[in-house]
């Protein structure tokens, strides 16, 4: 396919596709501060949180280091926010990994149980809203979500503040 169609193909993209993604990260970023809420937590511990939590639920525990590039914050400001955590007791660090140089995150049954009643009823609903699709239909819309946020941290990594 040509330049010429590739612009043909993006200037039919309705707006609203793109106004809705934007409204939709949006909205995720009022969840955490939702979530930050109901937990007693600054919407940064929050967010922390959420990312912990979500590497558990995939089986990739997050390092401290990870977890700092993920949130965008310094490994040092990173530091702070997980002994705040540690304290609290939403956060354990563990040396489970052979290597135990490797310290990774972990979240207690305390905060998984907060997160739980954050979100369980949201689950509910989204999975509510996605049984009315077709698998073809969803497969196709997550391969396009993928496409998208590899081009969003291609961006991302190839900015010159990155």
């Amino acid at each position: 396919m040509g330049d010429h169609d590739t612009s043909r193909d993006l200037a039919s993209v309705p707006i609203p596709v793109t106004e809705a993604l934007r409204a939709y990260g949006e909205t995720y970023t009022r969840v955490a501060r939702a979530f930050a809420s109901h937990a007693g937590l600054h919407s940064t511990d929050a967010t922390a949180m959420i990312e912990i939590l979500g590497a558990e639920e995939r089986g990739t525990p997050l390092s401290p280091a990870k977890l700092s590039d993920q949130i965008g914050l310094s490994f040092g400001a990173t530091s702070t926010l997980l002994n705040r955590l540690e304290a609290v007791g939403h956060v354990t660090r563990s040396r489970i990994h052979a290597d135990r140089r490797v310290v990774t995150l972990h979240s207690t049954p305390e905060v998984q149980r907060l997160a739980d009643d954050f979100f369980e009823p949201l689950g509910r609903r989204l999975d509510s809203i996605l049984a009315a699709h077709s698998p073809a239909f969803l497969a196709e819309f997550s391969a396009l979500l993928i496409e998208l946020r590899q081009a969003t941290d291609d961006h991302i990594s190839e900015s010159p503040d990155s």
